[in-house]
Parts: C-alpha cells; sequence; structure tokens
C-alpha cells in the first residue's frame, strides 16, 4: 500500500528589481519559513548581494548587467527575453507573490511579465508592490502609475503599498534609509501575513484553498496591519489594521477578507472574536472572511493583526467618505439672531458704508457661539460692508475709522461704545 503524501501548498515569492530584490532580502533575513525565493535584477552587482534561493540575471545582453536605468521598457524587454529561464524557476508552484518597488524600470517592467508567466502556470498569482515616495520625482510616479495598471491586469490580486503613507507612522526625524527599510518591512507583512496562515500551525488554521477562495480574481486589494499590548490588545490592534494609513480606500464593499491575528501562546479564542467581529462589522454585509490565528511566542504580550480586503464591486475599492474637513458642531450655528432687532439708519463712517449690527446683551452672548471670522477676501484692511443683522461681540477699533470720523466732526468710536446692553452708538441716534 502506498504511504498518502503530505501535500503542502508550494509558495514562491519573486523579487524583481531593485525595490524588490531588497524586499526579499528582508524576508530571508526575520527567516520567513515556508517560500522559496526568487530574486530577478538585471543589475548583477545587486543581484550577488541577495540571499535569494534562486538568483536570475536578466537583460545580460540588453544591459550587460548594468541595470535598466529606470526604463520600464528595457526591465520588459529584459524579462521576455528570458521567459523560459523565469517559467523553469516558478513551475510547480500553487502561489506566487510578485513583490516590486514601482517606478523604477527592472521591477515596473518586469513585474507584469512575471505575473503573466505564473498565471499562465496556473498558480495563484498575488502582486505586493510600493507606490514611490513623492520626493522621489513626477517621472517615477507617473512610470509607477502605469506599471501598477500593467500588473493589475496580471495578476489574481494586486495589493499596492503607498510609500508616503509610510510617513505617518514614523516620526520627523526618520532618515532616508529607515524610510526605505520600513518598505521592505510593510512588504514582508503583506506577504507574511498570508503565508502564515498557510504554512503556521495555530489555534485556527488555514489551507490554501481557503486563501484562493478570497483571492482568486479578486483584482485589487487594500492591507493594513496594526499591533498593540495590555487591555483588549487583539481588539486595539484590529482598530488600527482597519483604520491604518497604508489604507487608501474604505474597506466598506470588501467581499472577500484574510484576517491574520498572530500573539504568544496566551492569545485567547475571546480576543480573536472581538477583533474578527470588528473587521467583519467594517466589510461588506455577506463577505467571506477567513481568518487564522498564529502562535508566535518571539512576540511576547504583543499580537499583531494583518487585513487584506479584496472583492471590490468593479475590481477596485471605493475612496474613503470622509473629506479631512472638519464639520461644524450643532451648538455652533452661525445664523441670524432671533433677538429682535432695533430699527437703526446709519451714516457712512470714512466713506465705509455701516451695515445693521446687534449687538448680543451679556446674557445672551455666553451661551452662544462665535461665528466664523469673515475670510481676509472680506477685510482688505477694513471692516465689511452692510452686517446683515449678525450677532457680533464687542469689537476693536477699526483701523482708519477714529481719523476719518473725527474729521467729520463726530467723537471716535471705542469699546465703551458696547458695553451696555443693546446700547446705540452716539452717532447713531442724530
Amino acid at each position: 500500500m502506498t504511504p498518502p503524501h503530505n501535500y503542502l501548498a508550494v509558495i514562491k515569492v519573486v523579487g524583481i528589481g531593485g525595490g524588490g530584490v531588497n524586499a526579499v532580502n528582508r524576508m530571508i533575513e526575520v527567516g520567513l519559513k515556508g517560500v522559496e525565493f526568487i530574486a530577478i535584477n538585471t543589475d548583477a552587482q545587486a543581484l550577488l548581494m541577495s540571499d535569494a534561493d534562486v538568483k536570475l540575471d536578466v537583460g545580460r545582453e540588453l544591459t550587460r548587467g548594468l541595470g535598466a536605468g529606470a526604463q520600464p521598457d528595457v526591465g520588459r524587454q529584459a524579462a521576455e527575453d528570458h521567459r523560459e529561464e523565469i517559467e523553469e524557476v516558478l513551475k510547480g508552484a500553487d502561489m506566487v507573490f510578485v513583490t516590486a518597488g514601482e517606478g523604477g524600470g527592472t521591477g515596473t517592467g518586469g513585474a507584469p511579465v512575471v505575473a503573466s508567466i505564473a498565471r499562465k502556470l496556473g498558480a495563484l498569482t498575488i502582486g505586493v508592490v510600493t507606490r514611490p515616495f513623492s520626493f522621489e520625482g513626477k517621472r517615477r510616479a507617473v512610470q509607477a502609475e502605469s506599471g501598477i495598471e500593467e500588473l493589475r491586469n496580471e495578476c489574481d490580486t494586486l495589493i499596492v503599498i503607498p510609500n508616503d503613507r509610510l510617513l505617518q507612522l514614523g516620526d520627523r526625524n526618520v532618515s532616508v534609509m529607515d524610510a526605505f527599510r520600513t518598505a521592505d518591512q510593510v512588504l514582508l507583512s503583506g506577504v507574511q501575513g498570508i503565508t502564515d496562515l498557510i504554512t503556521t500551525p495555530g489555534l485556527i488554521n488555514l489551507d490554501f484553498a481557503d486563501v484562493k477562495s478570497v483571492m482568486s480574481g479578486a483584482g485589487s486589494a487594500l492591507m493594513g496591519i496594526g499591533s498593540a499590548r495590555g487591555d483588549n490588545r487583539a481588539l486595539l490592534a484590529a482598530e488600527q489594521a482597519i483604520a491604518s494609513p497604508l489604507l487608501e480606500a474604505s474597506m466598506e464593499g470588501a467581499h472577500g477578507v484574510l484576517l491574520s491575528i498572530s500573539g504568544g501562546s496566551d492569545l485567547g479564542l475571546f480576543e480573536i472574536n472581538e477583533a474578527a467581529s470588528l473587521v467583519s462589522d467594517a466589510a461588506h454585509a455577506d463577505a467571506n472572511i477567513i481568518f487564522g490565528a498564529v502562535i508566535d511566542d518571539a512576540l511576547g504580550d504583543e499580537v499583531r493583526v494583518t487585513v487584506i480586503a479584496a472583492g471590490f464591486d468593479g475590481g477596485k475599492p471605493a475612496g474613503r467618505k470622509d473629506t479631512g474637513i472638519a464639520s461644524v458642531p450643532a451648538a455652533a450655528p452661525v445664523a441670524p439672531p432671533t433677538a429682535p432687532r432695533m430699527p437703526v439708519h446709519p451714516q457712512p463712517v470714512g466713506g465705509v458704508p455701516t451695515g445693521e449690527r446687534l449687538v448680543p446683551s451679556a446674557q445672551s452672548q455666553a451661551p452662544q457661539a462665535q461665528p466664523n471670522p469673515p475670510s481676509t477676501s472680506q477685510l482688505p484692511g477694513r471692516a465689511a460692508a452692510g452686517g446683515g443683522g449678525i450677532t457680533v461681540p464687542p469689537l476693536p477699533p477699526v483701523p482708519g475709522a477714529n481719523a476719518n470720523a473725527a474729521a467729520a466732526g463726530r467723537r471716535p468710536l471705542s469699546n465703551e461704545d458696547f458695553e451696555e446692553e443693546l446700547d446705540i452708538p452716539e452717532f447713531l441716534r442724530q
């Protein structure tokens, strides 16, 4: 009798270009398990420094091992020239991650070629790429957007990590080196959050079919990460993940969600339930939520949550609904006053027409919120014309008004004119 085979999903991670190879090196450094690493580059010198299991120098004739010069067309052609070699190293994979830093040459142009080959071989193909920092220039930004669109068409699922949003995770003193290292770390989190669910035993285990049910043909995906310690740690980590700065759009509408919760041996089922319920509420009402809990004693009392949301209507997530503009509280409306207005017949002061104004009483002034100040376009150095009955507090002297009043034979205005309840300035009584 033939003994049963131990079938395990074959997972391969391909880093292409400088950014992709750096990310692979980071994954190897932290000991990501259960995957095979492949480094592909047109820069032979950088490739020599990689610790990947397989190294593939593409474009040997085209670039002579000197890189693509930040030209995506060169990177694409280099990958096409070595299509058979790429196919050979990807054979037998059940899942292929293609990771790259978008905006350059080899990664931007070559990643869609690698993804296309992997998908034709029948592997679940997931792209995990970064969008460049703004300080890297407009040219790289334009090239990155073009490369992302090409890669999206070749992958089952594409996760895009905006590097600019990584700045919100650090402080103002972060170095450029640390910023790019953080980008590598986030790429690692995206890959590890998925692979650990399959390869690492835990409280709640998943298999490859579970992951495939969410990510096959899902289109664009969002990834959020969070971590916390102490009371309610799993819930707090989940809150961080779904409100992560890495999320350029809202999770609302996601039909598929992968939730990975990692913690020490004391990670409780009740904690997992709280975190999963929070994520479930943030997704589509009928979403297929696949979640697993991984035990990693190296985390101590820390809990880490990785959320990957995919399967949006139209292939892309909707933008966040918040506009970033603070709403005006109901307690502070800017509206006409309810107190009766005194009929007044103002005269021009210093050539500036003075509209009706109602000065609030001391009793009504306290609870009433102050209106927003007029814009500078309404105040070119003088009081705005036509007060329109807006309730205003005692005002400072208007520049130039007192001098003009004196020239016209009237006494200057001061704050004393506004001290008594509904006291009308003397010149208005004339």
